[in-house]
């Protein structure tokens, strides 16, 4: 342990010089990235320096046990420094398990309702009003990318973005199928139902290597529906763009400019096209593993939401919240911690 932290402690330090260089200096770029790497290795630095602190005051306190007037005081000394060192290195433990890359990037979530047909619509409706209630109590910031309104309520397509500090660290584990079960508002005979929504969960790539040739995109410009101010179905402003390599479509219609919806179509085509890749990555090389929690696959039934009983039950970590009603209101840290805390055991174990 000590060898890999003296490690990071110089590629800290190499990274700290880098940034007093005039060639940094004056590349923002350059700069930016230099110092996310940084700060990415500072709480590792803290810890270990406090680690090495508390070893010599350990070395220098042993050496005053045999003495006869200090003796009594440096045992009771190196007892509570002991357990500082214990404290330490457990946090040390936490800290070095390898991080994912993308934990502190903004998201793009996209929900859909699938199987319970208008019912499972209006339950897509409901997930999206719980996770932007979710965003608005963590301070997170939302942005409507596109809507496909039901007849009945709710949506049968909702795409949105929802921005802030390290949001897909904690909504990286909502991808997969989310059922329901409660009387529908149709249901005349107070029968329960079962329906579901799915929900895509990828996190925002700033800056992507993938090149898009002009002859691979087929555009479609329509008019856009729903909210969105005057300009609604009057101007053909909605941008809908289709990769035909790989068969990956994408609509947007929240902007009133044209050229606004398709420059965020296209940011967001680039984003599908680098998660395809990496997810086809993984899968050649074996990187998903049994022990993940969820593979994040849209058919992966991964939690019912049980509105007679009030229940909610995340079936990856056999986790039953009886607090349907504060879930749906997007207090949604009595899930996704258990969800964090289970992610963290599991890599600590190795698995």
């Amino acid at each position: 342990m000590i060898e890999r932290l003296e490690n990071i402690k110089a590629k800290y330090d190499e990274l700290n010089n880098l940034l007093m260089t005039t060639e940094v200096i004056n590349d923002i770029k350059k700069a930016t990235k230099i110092s996310k790497e940084k700060v990415a290795l500072e709480d590792i630095v803290t810890a270990y320096e406090k680690y090495k602190n508390i070893l010599k005051q350990i070395d220098d306190v042993k050496n005053l046990i045999h003495d006869s007037e200090l003796g009594p005081m440096a045992k009771e000394e190196l007892n509570s420094l002991e357990e500082q060192k214990e404290q330490l290195e457990e946090e040390i433990e936490i800290l070095l398990v390898p991080k994912d890359e993308n934990d502190n990037k903004n998201v793009i979530v996209e929900i859909r309702g699938a199987a319970g047909g208008a019912e499972a619509n209006i339950f897509a409706g409901d997930l999206y009003d719980m996770y932007t209630r979710y965003a608005a109590n963590m301070g997170f910031k939302t942005e409507l990318i596109y809507s496909m309104p039901s007849e009945a309520g709710g949506f049968s397509q909702i795409e949105f973005m929802i921005k802030g500090d390290n949001v897909y660290s904690k909504l990286k584990y909502e991808s997969g199928a989310h059922r329901v079960q409660r009387v529908p508002a149709t249901e005349t005979q107070g029968r329960v139902h079962t329906s579901t929504a799915t929900v895509v969960v990828t996190p925002e790539q700033e800056e992507l290597d993938v090149e898009i040739k002009d002859s691979d995109l087929k555009i479609d410009v329509y008019r856009s529906s729903g909210a969105g101010g005057q300009s609604v179905n009057t101007t053909d402003s909605a941008i809908r763009i289709t990769h035909i390599p790989t068969g990956l479509v994408v609509t947007c219609q929240n902007e009133r400019s044209q050229i606004k919806n398709k420059e965020k179509a296209l940011k967001i085509l680039k984003n599908k096209i680098y998660e395809e890749a990496q997810r086809k990555k993984e899968a050649e090389e074996g990187a998903i593993r049994r022990s993940k929690i969820g593979t994040g696959d849209r058919s992966e039934k991964i939690r019912t939401y049980n509105y007679p009983q009030n229940r909610v039950t995340d079936h990856r970590i056999n986790l039953t919240v009886m607090q349907l009603d504060r879930i749906m209101e997007g207090k949604l840290d009595e899930i996704i911690e258990p969800l964090i805390t289970e992610d963290l055991k599991r890599k600590l174990a190795g698995e």
